[in-house]
């Protein structure tokens, strides 16, 4: 029984011991699929897009017809502008990979949406309340 209460004694001293700060994830929207790819599919069509850095984005028609565009992710929303035409979906959780989520875009088209692959969560140092 002394080495159960010692233990726990010990257990206790090292949460104690803890630093005021921990890492914990916040959510970035956007930060989970620059860099990759896209598979969106609305009324049969599946096109590819790719979410690059700085806001710009390649749409990729099955043919191989490239689109130059643009795209953020704000207000709720990720949005693509390709000068000719500008759509946006709701945004509220981050993608995941090889997970369809089916979004309705502000134009009512329904689109299903296939990460290819996405980026890890970006880790940030918070501050924690000690009890």
């Amino acid at each position: 029984m002394s080495k159960r209460l010692t233990a726990s004694k010990l257990m206790i001293a090292a949460l104690v011991a803890l630093p005021a700060t921990a890492i914990a994830q916040e959510w970035v929207p956007g930060s989970e699929i620059v860099g990759q790819s896209v598979v969106v599919e609305t009324n049969g069509v599946a096109n590819t897009v790719y979410f690059d850095a700085g806001g710009t984005a390649r749409i990729v028609s099955p043919q191989g017809r490239v689109v130059n565009a643009s795209w953020t992710a704000a207000n709720n929303n990720i949005c693509l502008n390709s000068g000719a035409a500008s759509e946006c979906w709701p945004y509220q959780q981050a993608f995941q990979a090889g997970q369809r989520v089916t979004l309705t875009s502000n134009c009512q088209a329904v689109s299903n949406w296939l990460p290819n692959n996405t980026n890890a969560p970006p880790v940030k140092e918070v501050m924690q309340e000690r009890g």
